[in-house]
């Protein structure tokens, strides 16, 4: 009999949705017998978003416009004043989830996201206590408290969790989690698609969209929504003395697009070369043509990078994302690249010490020796998880025999 599988997203910045997607895609490439359903908690949650009714802007688009615009200062400071918020409105969000889980009967519920996790699992477990709760943490480490993870209820009904970090791993043990609901992978979601082999010949390519075949390649991403930072990091590697040329994909952020288009049009100055492209699919193609990476360290694209085997540079300052300071120290860490505190200031020198071929061999052999492969693991923990009830049953049949 088929089971239902509900995986719920959030598009709050690009990385949920793209990961359910892709867990989806390779549940539907391993013919598991599940029927698996998408949900948007925005949707879900549409009657009891207060910034909608008092703005008429959904929550999880506040946050992409923050990310656009780089309203990203004192981000911790706004994460507990969200979550007191959220807090305030815990028992209209379990009345909605409880309308929501009676209309629709799921085997097992797969979190991609936080902050909501206590709310969902608590309508769920109210309407259907016997079906499992597993949250897949998209960050390669939790944000405590209350942010992916949530410690057992008073009914000893755990969260179950799937972490792709030995730091995560921990955490969930701190918070007093069963080590049989701690499932550990081998990294982040990233889409199948980037682990396809591209048949192609860089030089040629690179030619295509106007670049030099022999010239060290920075790739610029900063997430579906780009970033006005993208700006000052051309500006600033115009005075790099290294020879590099730069892939600038600007998501869906039109105007920082059309600026960066602006300046390879001027004349009188050094520009340093770009193709500039906007909102695309083809970044695991981009990736292939590049030699590094450069942007903000949010965990898919970090693991993105290192899945083309690209050394990184990121930044770390008071503008990043509280819940995304951690990777940039993991990068360091795992000699994956390297941390800068200001774009304009640091740029240039960090590229200029990546390439340099002492340094750069050695990045490039850290990143290549990393295997990530969790988006094929986790269907097989799903699996485990949805069938401990159905083993418990039988074991105990035998049992009585």
């Amino acid at each position: 009999m088929m089971k239902k599988v509900t995986l719920l997203y959030i598009d709050a910045g690009g990385g949920h949705r793209a990961a359910a997607t892709a867990l989806s895609e390779v549940i539907r490439q391993q013919h598991r017998p599940w029927e698996v359903e998408m949900v948007s908690i925005q949707d879900v949650l549409d009657s009891v978003d207060f910034i909608q009714q008092s703005t008429g802007i959904r929550f999880q688009d506040v946050y992409n416009i923050m990310l656009r615009r780089g309203w990203t200062a004192g981000s911790a400071r706004m994460i507990r004043v969200m979550h007191r918020l959220i807090r305030m409105t815990h028992g209209r969000q379990v009345t909605a989830f409880g309308r929501h889980w009676r209309k629709s009967r799921p085997d097992m519920v797969v979190s991609l996201i936080p902050h909501f996790n206590r709310a969902v699992k608590e309508a769920l477990d109210r309407v259907w206590r016997d079906v499992p709760y597993v949250t897949v943490l998209t960050d390669i480490a939790d944000y405590p408290p209350h942010f992916w993870m949530e410690p057992p209820d008073s009914h000893g009904n755990p969260q179950h969790v799937i972490c792709g970090s030995e730091r995560a791993e921990a955490q969930a043990r701190q918070i007093g989690l069963p080590c049989d609901c701690i499932f550990r992978t081998s990294g982040m979601i990233l889409h199948p698609r980037f682990y396809e082999p591209i048949d192609m010949d860089r030089g040629v390519e690179r030619t295509r969209i106007g670049l030099r075949p022999e010239i060290p390649t920075g790739l610029v991403l900063f997430g579906g929504e780009g970033s006005a930072e993208m700006v000052e990091i051309a500006e600033a590697l115009d005075q790099a003395d290294t020879p590099l040329q730069l892939i600038m994909l600007c998501g869906k952020n039109a105007d920082v697009a059309a600026k960066l288009r602006s300046r390879q049009t001027q004349e009188g100055e050094k520009r340093v070369p770009m193709f500039v492209e906007g909102f695309t699919r083809d970044i695991p193609l981009y990736m292939e043509l590049a030699d590094f990476f450069i942007g903000k360290p949010g965990p898919g694209s970090i693991s993105e990078a290192l899945a083309k085997r690209l050394p990184v540079i990121v930044e770390r300052n008071s503008w990043t994302l509280a819940h995304e300071k951690y990777n940039a120290d993991w990068v360091e860490e795992q000699g994956f690249g390297l941390v800068v505190r200001d774009w304009g200031e640091g740029i240039c020198g960090a590229v200029e010490r990546l390439l340099a071929p002492e340094n750069y061999s050695g990045f490039r052999q850290r990143v290549a020796n990393t295997r990530n492969r969790a988006v094929f693991e986790i269907p097989a923990m799903l699996d485990e998880i949805l069938t401990r009830p159905e083993k418990a049953q039988y074991m105990a049949l035998i049992a009585s025999r």
